[in-house]
């Protein structure tokens, strides 16, 4: 990033400048407005969520009323054949074999499925699928905590110059084994353009052994990245289970090839830890690894690992709760923030790591490059991304910490119509607003107003936000959001829309359903060219405006969440931790009632996350003679009661 200052338009300006950001070139089918191709998650390496180039939704049209004849609302829902977790992506003018050329929305689904789609009616021009997805009962522990299927998880990254769309799939292979493969697929006709690379890494641990990449215990969530002619990928693990195997990983390969980097980063090299839990794992609850500074370095947060192991070595054998400034070539940690109470983090499973690194774009008056970030204790703080480690124990460590609750989030950024960067947050269910206030003291100043977004208390608080705004024009600022399920038989998701000056709602509806509750609705909405896109389960939401008297619905979604099956006399309960003596774990059930668990087997298959007083707990297996349950598997569950399911 140049310190040269932050230019007001960014998102048109400047934009040719940043590898993976909104392209504007030309116009749309809609008259007078440019046409943005939105080629990455959160829209540009820097992941602030920001289409500085929109003319058509300002508040005013957004507002259910209308002002030009013409009222916003959901337009078209076209049906796919699986969840989606991943963003969906822009091409405007974009060739489709054997269908001419349209504005074209890219989508992704768990059933290892890609949709081009026709951006402005919704209709499906082409769909390819890539192997047979890894189904629920393959992952450890039966993990839940996503749909019943796992396939293309993160949001795929397109290269507009070369026509190229890199996506890592999950295979089910020969319906036996999983592994990862990165495809290079031509956009024209989702043919792959190279053979697939199927991810293979290896890492030296503090005693010197190799580990080895593992496909069967490791999770592929956030976003891919394409900066420094690469692609990058983040990996974690599946519902922490198999702690004592899984460990998070950072890898990249060339563009073009597919040829993997020399060096890659496993964030826990430790040999040994008091409880053999691993992990560290790179998830960010699907947001994106970021890209910038002058070298182009690569930022990302960790999560959780034993908390009795030595996380604050600056990234030498572990960076557990942390963010990460690694060098592009991933050979090298140049820099790591944890936070003090990380320990605690650790023990109490607050992942620093369930929300992502958003990278500032250069801000005037301000000489070093900036960085947010925020978990799940609800804390974000404010970073000097060029030394994320700089006075360690001083006071100018951390530029700044503010509360903006519990957060399984991501930030966006935009610049106001004063020239002034703002951070918008969105822990809990609140929208909040943050004027960046740079010089020699730079710090964040909450600006009145907030949004409220309405989730259903069935899913981990925290939501995805992005803004549109027409350059700095005032009052064209509108922050856009999808929410949680609403706890209904349906679990409807909704798209909101609020003023960016203010907060004020300006507009809500039913955007899709979003049934397996246990795992979040990471939704994120994209904006372009008058149009909001939602893809949730099984389908895309197209809204924008129209004349039309009624708007296009959501089907009704099964009032089933998925879950793992159970085996003949097999049993699964939720409960929080009452005491924990070795592997004997005595639960407090939905009723009160306590029970006996005796986790052994469950930490012998590799099967077990470690539990924590006083919060959740899922454990399956069968009853013994005296009313207690010998569990062959025990997972986290979340400590809000409200989202637990019946016990089976």
């Amino acid at each position: 990033m140049s310190k040269a200052g932050f230019l007001p338009g960014f998102g048109s300006l400047r934009v040719a400048a940043l590898a993976g950001a909104i392209c504007v070139a030309g116009t749309s089918a809609m008259a007078g407005t440019a046409s943005v191709n939105v080629t990455t998650y959160h829209y540009d390496n820097y992941r602030t969520g920001w289409n500085s180039s929109e003319t058509v939704l300002t508040p005013a049209h957004v507002k259910r009323t209308g002002t030009t004849g013409k009222t916003f609302k959901m337009t078209s829902f076209t049906p796919l054949n699986d969840q989606v977790d991943a963003q969906p992506l822009i091409m405007t003018s974009q060739t489709i074999a054997g269908h001419g050329t349209h504005n074209v929305v890219y989508v992704a689904t768990e059933s290892n499925s890609i949709y081009a789609i026709d951006a402005d009616s919704g209709k499906v021009l082409l769909k390819k699928t890539f192997g047979n997805p890894v189904p629920m009962s393959a992952l450890p522990g039966k993990c839940s905590n996503n749909g019943p299927n796992v396939g293309i998880t993160s949001t795929p990254v397109i290269d507009a110059g070369n026509g190229t769309m890199y996506v890592m799939v999950y295979d089910y292979d020969k319906g036996t084994t999983p592994v990862y493969r990165l495809h290079a697929l031509d956009l024209s006709t989702l043919a792959d353009l190279v053979t697939p690379v199927v991810v293979k890494a290896s890492g030296k641990l503090s005693s010197g052994k190799t580990y080895n990449f593992d496909a069967a215990v490791t999770r592929q969530r956030p976003a891919l990245l394409l900066a420094n002619g690469h692609v990058y990928a983040g990996f974690g693990s599946f519902c922490d289970a198999a702690n004592d195997i899984s460990r998070g990983w950072v890898l990249g390969w060339q563009t073009g090839t597919l040829t993997p980097l020399a060096n890659n980063e496993l964030t826990d090299k430790l040999a040994t830890s008091p409880d053999d839990f691993f992990l560290s794992a790179v998830w960010m609850s699907g947001y994106g690894l970021a890209s910038g500074g002058t070298n182009g370095d690569i930022y990302f947060v960790t999560g959780n690992s034993d908390s009795g192991s030595k996380i604050r070595d600056g990234g030498v054998n572990n960076v557990a709760e942390s963010v990460v400034q690694m060098s592009p070539d991933l050979s090298t940690v140049e820099s790591v923030f944890t936070p003090d109470d990380s320990n605690s983090l650790d023990a109490s499973d607050k992942d620093f790591g369930s929300g992502g690194a958003l990278l500032l774009p250069p801000q005037t008056g301000q000489s070093s490059d900036l960085l947010v970030a925020a978990g799940k204790d609800g804390y974000m703080y404010f970073l000097n991304a060029d030394n994320l480690d700089n006075n360690t124990t001083g006071p100018n460590r951390i530029l700044g910490t503010y509360s903006i609750d519990n957060c399984w989030c991501g930030e966006s950024y935009f610049t106001g119509s004063d020239g002034i960067g703002r951070i918008v947050s969105s822990g809990a269910f609140t929208v909040e607003i943050w004027k960046i206030m740079t010089g020699a003291t730079p710090k964040l100043v909450r600006e009145p107003g907030t949004g409220t977004v309405t989730n259903g208390g069935v899913q981990d608080p925290g939501f995805f936000t992005t803004v549109s705004t027409n350059g700095t024009t005032a009052n064209s600022g509108v922050i856009w959001a999808v929410s949680r399920p609403d706890g209904t038989a349906n679990e409807n998701v909704a798209l909101f829309a609020f003023q960016a000056s203010n907060g004020d709602t300006l507009f809500s509806a039913n955007a899709g359903t979003w049934p397996n509750v246990n795992g979040n609705a990471n939704l994120v909405p994209v904006v372009a060219n008058g149009k909001v896109y939602v893809a949730s389960y099984e389908g895309l939401a197209i809204f924008g405006l129209s004349s039309a008297t009624a708007s296009a619905k959501a089907p009704v979604a099964p009032q089933v969440a998925a879950r793992a099956p159970l085996s003949p006399g097999e049993h699964e309960i939720y409960g929080t931790v009452n005491t924990i003596d070795g592997s004997t774990i005595v639960v407090r059930k939905h009723d009160g009632t306590l029970v006996t668990v005796d986790a052994s087997p469950a930490a012998h298959n590799h099967d077990l996350a470690p539990p924590s007083v006083g919060h959740g707990i899922l454990a399956r297996g069968t009853y013994n003679a005296a009313g207690g349950m010998t569990a062959s598997v025990v997972l986290h569950a979340k400590d809000h009661t409200s989202i637990w399911l019946p016990d089976r």
